[in-house]
């Protein structure tokens, strides 16, 4: 890993390096903000800045026009790209959540996120997690965030429809495949993963079109161009069981994480293209030919939702190991949620007070790379938990820390280990640690990490040569 943190220098000035808002000082302040609000994630912007010139410095940072989400984002990326080009096979996760700012009142150019019966305001996030197959997070490569126009929440199911798909809000899912591919280093293969709101034609058309990888999780039963009286999930329900394969289910509502069996099944099939309003400029959607996996619950628990997973995929499945892949493929998709989770808990951003759209906009672009962070530590301590602890934290945080842990002010001689640390950076979350308790997750992580800004800050102070000086 090319992610040490060397002596005092923070993590944010490694990771925005180059960034270029069009002004030295503009540069400078991102960086320093960002430090700020990364060392006090679940504090507000006030209480994360060190007094009020920095408060000031912040909210102007994301009051200046030239400080836009492309620009802010943009050395996030060029780090996420160094750290991919190291593997051979990256999954790029597509999501959306939703921000609410319907309590915030004052905050103009919010759009409506739910229902009409709802009355709720906010914006939209559409974001792709590059992961590896293990579940590291290697950063965030694209993210578009926007408030939707009011009128289109009056548009009826047959309107929109037959708007083209351009002008549709599934429309992101396409845009955020081609920019993954465009900003995605060569020689490695990328395979977008999205869930059953990416059950769009078109991706699959555009996927095909780029010469990339794509699964996602079917929501709709669609036609075979073979046999137009038999569906997809009819054609693969009567090929035979594969294999089985053992899948863990974390804990939902109402519901305890449990590990369940799975039977397998798949088969190759050619998608009839749907109905679309035929437009002058635009030639008819070919026919698509794809891979189907059919992942069904054996025996579920009473009180349960059973396993039912209807997975489609333009990479090829020629056997159960291929189709068990794929399946794990799949899984990590909800490696978002966790970050959402980290971004929305974690780091409060819907809490955020700021005048317009806009200013939000410039703020969760920021918060974004901060919450990766988090989530990034949490998750290197299970994929690469030997690696010495310089990846995670500087010189003098992992010092401050041991020092804390062990209430001691002799150091080891040997650096300790990733695991040991981001173990310890947890235990200052509330982490018990006990046997049963196997690893550390985000909200421990992130609890802990803005206790160890506050003593690393101290531990740093105290360490410093001390310098007399004059009253008078």
């Amino acid at each position: 890993m090319s992610t040490d943190v060397d002596d005092t220098t923070s993590w944010c000035e490694e990771e925005l390096a180059g960034v270029e808002l069009g002004d030295a000082r503009l540069d400078t302040r991102l960086i320093d903000t960002a430090i700020q609000l990364s060392g006090q994630p679940l504090s507000s912007i006030n209480q994360a800045c060190d007094d009020w010139v920095d408060t000031k410095a912040a909210y102007r940072l994301f009051d200046n026009e030239k400080v836009t989400l492309d620009k802010i984002l943009c050395p996030h990326q060029v780090r996420t790209r160094e750290r991919m080009e190291a593997r051979d096979l990256v999954l790029a996760i597509q999501d959306t959540t939703f921000l609410s700012y319907t309590h915030h009142p004052k905050t103009t150019g919010l759009g409506p996120i739910r229902g009409v019966a709802q009355n709720m305001f906010g914006l939209v996030m559409h974001t792709t997690l590059c992961m590896t197959p293990e579940g590291l997070p290697l950063g965030v490569l694209d993210q578009q965030i926007w408030a939707r126009p009011e009128e289109k929440r009056t548009l009826t199911k047959a309107q929109e429809r037959n708007l083209p798909i351009e002008e549709k809000e599934s429309y992101k899912w396409v845009q955020a495949l081609e920019r993954t591919i465009e900003l995605a280093p060569p020689g490695i293969q990328v395979v977008s993963v999205c869930d059953r709101e990416a059950d769009v034609y078109e991706l699959f058309v555009r996927a095909q079109e780029l010469h990339t990888g794509l699964l996602i999780r079917a929501t709709q039963n669609r036609v075979l161009m073979d046999d137009e009286t038999e569906k997809v999930r009819s054609r693969v329900r009567s090929a035979p069981i594969a294999g089985h394969l053992k899948v863990h289910v974390p804990e939902k509502k109402g519901e305890p994480e449990r590990d369940a069996v799975v039977s397998v099944r798949f088969c190759s099939v050619t998608l009839k293209a749907p109905w679309r309003p035929k437009l002058p400029d635009k030639d008819p959607l070919p026919a698509m030919p794809i891979d189907v996996i059919l992942v069904q619950e054996v025996a579920p628990p009473p009180d349960v939702t059973p396993l039912n997973w209807l997975l489609l995929t333009n990479v090829p499945v020629h056997s159960f190991e291929d189709a068990v892949q794929r399946v794990k493929w799949y899984r990590c998709r909800w490696y978002i949620e966790v970050y959402f989770k980290v971004l929305k808990s974690g780091c409060k951003v819907e809490d955020c007070r700021l005048r317009t759209a806009e200013h939000l906009i410039r703020c969760l672009t920021l918060y974004t790379i901060i919450a990766w962070r988090l989530f990034w530590t949490t998750y290197i301590n299970r994929c690469l938990p030997d690696a010495p602890c310089s990846v995670v934290l500087a010189e003098h945080e992992w010092q401050a820390l041991y020092a804390t842990i062990h209430r001691t002010t002799v150091l080891p001689q040997q650096l300790p280990t990733v695991r040991q640390a981001v173990r310890w950076i947890a235990r200052l979350g509330g982490f018990l640690g006990r046997k049963r308790d196997g690893q550390p997750g985000v909200t421990v992580i992130w609890r802990g990490w803005q206790r160890l800004n506050d003593i690393s800050d101290t531990w740093l102070l105290f360490h410093q040569p001390i310098q007399s000086t004059t009253c008078g």
